[in-house]
């Protein structure tokens, strides 16, 4: 229950509540222009500091440079004990608490001024727990009824979208959300809305798996399991392979030097070979010019002589053995040459071929040495590529696992799906009894704004938790907005009833624009009936010209209500004492 509403600021007007009906009042004066407006007084401020004082973020307004340095203060009362909150527009992650905050489940620290001071987190914690009962955390559960979520039911903002429908308090609120929140508060089980929405998880998981294999992240996986399973049985065989290759694998730390070594021996064997073919060539004609060398005779001189016609003295003769004893000493020393040269050409020829021999058992040697080892960066290839055949493998695998999550996914989720909605159903039925105390309220609620009463709708569908309201006159904006003021009444009726409550509903004056004077005047009497048989406040904020005077009964005093005037008379009356 709110107490008061105040700022460090003397300007501000200061907001003091009470029980039952209360009304925030813009009023029009006479001496106004036709350019003034009620719109800035700050009736719609007002709901907006509560919800910071409660650990909500700024708005637009509360952003303004004017405000920067503002503190805003807040008594309320929670579970029998009277409290205050501070809290700095500038310095805002933390508040200032005063009061017995003893049996906390969180407990503020002292600052050195001697002040309870308590991060905002801890606050929205520690208001979760006083004011709806909730645990400090849920840790079995990702998605889990908060503080903020269900309180701007009670508060709703008309900046966060929060008049378009009963069931949502902000435009972009989340499904999960909304389930887990209005379940929480009708009493009803959410931990089923939470367990939905680890399955919608897993579907959109699934859904993911099947963009990436159309968008060819799977690309390889020809469509089919088997196929899969065989390329992985194939790359673990080529795998083992290498792995025992790898294993096998003797590095030599001199290997390029020997490999280097058995090419020169090669270079210097072949060098051998040539040369030994030319001798052996060289050789021949050597041996056939030795057989082939011979010295003429002096008988085939006198012939050629005699042929001549010349008559030889016998001194021509003697002359002539000189000659003969000359050609024969020319042949027998070209003899000797060619001898000579036979045989240094065939040592050399035998002194390569030892050498041929001697170069070829080192080169085996070198061969040999080579045929056991391998060089690093040989090895270093071959551990490369099995790196790679590897990194193949995981792929492969990681397809067929993504391949057997979409394929066996699919109908596990469907059969988790009826499961679960076959429980909430159950747990829907074993809580019958709190489920048509909502619905009898709300179309108790209903049927004093309208001749027909609305109904309440509480659905279990495949997607979870689904609500609705039915009522025969609809179409109109305001009729709409009596729908979601039902609602939020009938939630208020409810949590008045159990051991923790805000014992507060807030409704801005959007909720009564375009209604009809009759169903504003009928609401606002509800509402201030309701408020003080069920010991909570209704606090309302409201334009002048929309109050329906001439449709309340006559046991109703509207002005009774009003706890804060704010007009357009000067800029010093609005709820700052100055105009943004």
């Amino acid at each position: 229950m709110l107490i008061s509403l105040t700022s460090d600021k003397e300007s501000f007007k200061k907001v003091n509540f009470k029980s039952g009906l209360n009304i925030v009042l813009a009023e029009r004066t006479q001496i106004a222009s036709k350019k003034d407006s009620r719109n800035g007084l700050g009736k719609t401020s007002m709901i907006e500091i509560i919800h910071f004082l409660t650990g909500g973020n700024l708005t637009k307004t509360l952003k303004k440079k004017e405000l920067e340095d503002w503190t805003f203060r807040l008594k309320l009362k929670l579970k029998g004990k009277e409290y205050s909150v501070s809290r700095n527009i500038k310095d805002q992650k933390f508040v200032i608490i005063e009061g017995d905050c003893s049996d906390w489940v969180l407990t503020p620290e002292q600052n050195d001024k001697g002040q309870q001071v308590m991060s905002n987190n801890n606050w929205k914690t520690v208001l979760g727990t006083l004011m709806f009962s909730m645990q400090k955390e849920y840790p079995d559960y990702k998605y889990s009824p908060t503080f903020r979520s269900c309180f701007a039911y009670f508060a709703r903002l008309a900046e966060a979208g929060g008049f378009q429908d009963a069931f949502k308090q902000y435009s972009s609120q989340k499904e999960w959300d909304i389930q887990v929140s209005n379940t929480y508060l009708l009493g009803l089980d959410w931990t089923y809305a939470s367990k939905w929405q680890i399955l919608k998880d897993r579907k959109n998981i699934l859904s993911q798996l099947k963009t990436e294999a159309e968008s060819g992240i799977l690309k390889d996986m020809h469509g089919s399991l088997g196929e899969l399973e065989a390329e992985k049985i194939r790359l673990q065989s080529d795998v083992e392979n290498q792995k025992q290759q790898l294993s096998d694998f003797k590095v030599h730390p001199q290997y390029n030097k020997i490999e280097f070594d058995a090419n020169k021996i090669t270079k210097l064997i072949h060098n051998h070979v040539n040369d030994n073919i030319n001798d052996k060539n060289l050789l021949e004609n050597y041996e056939n010019s030795l057989e082939e060398e011979k010295g003429p005779e002096s008988e085939q001189i006198g012939k050629i002589y005699r042929e001549a016609g010349i008559l030889i003295p016998d001194l021509i003769k003697k002359k002539l053995d000189e000659v003969k004893y000359f050609h024969s000493s020319i042949v027998r020393n070209r003899k000797e040459f060619l001898n000579s040269e036979i045989t240094e050409i065939k040592s050399k020829i035998i002194n390569r071929q030892s050498e041929i021999q001697r170069l070829s058992e080192k080169r085996t040697e070198l061969l040999s040495i080579l045929s056991k080892h391998k060089a690093l960066d040989e090895y270093s290839a071959l551990q490369q590529r099995n790196v790679q055949m590897l990194s193949e493998l995981e792929d492969i695998k990681r397809k067929i696992e993504n391949l057997k999550k979409f394929e066996d996914g699919k109908s596990a989720l469907k059969v988790d799906l009826e499961l679960i909605q076959q429980k909430a159903r159950i747990s829907l039925d074993e809580r019958m009894e709190t489920k048509e105390k909502a619905i009898n309220l709300f179309n108790s609620n209903s049927q004093k704004l309208y001749q027909s009463p609305g109904n309440l709708l509480i659905n279990v569908t495949p997607t979870g938790y689904k609500f609705g309201i039915d009522i025969k006159r609809e179409g109109s904006h305001g009729f709409n907005n009596m729908k979601i003021f039902c609602y939020d009444l009938m939630k208020m009726q409810l949590l008045s009833q159990r051991d923790c409550s805000p014992n507060f509903l807030i409704h801005d004056s959007i909720m009564f624009a375009d209604v009809d004077e009759r169903q504003i005047a009928q609401a606002l009497e509800l509402g201030s009936e309701e408020a003080t048989s069920n010991n909570f406040q209704y606090i309302c904020t409201f334009n002048s010209d929309n109050i329906p005077k001439q449709d309340f009964s006559e046991n109703f005093n509207f002005n009774d209500h009003v706890i804060l005037t704010l007009t357009d008379a000067d800029e010093s009356n609005g709820l700052f004492g100055f105009r943004f």
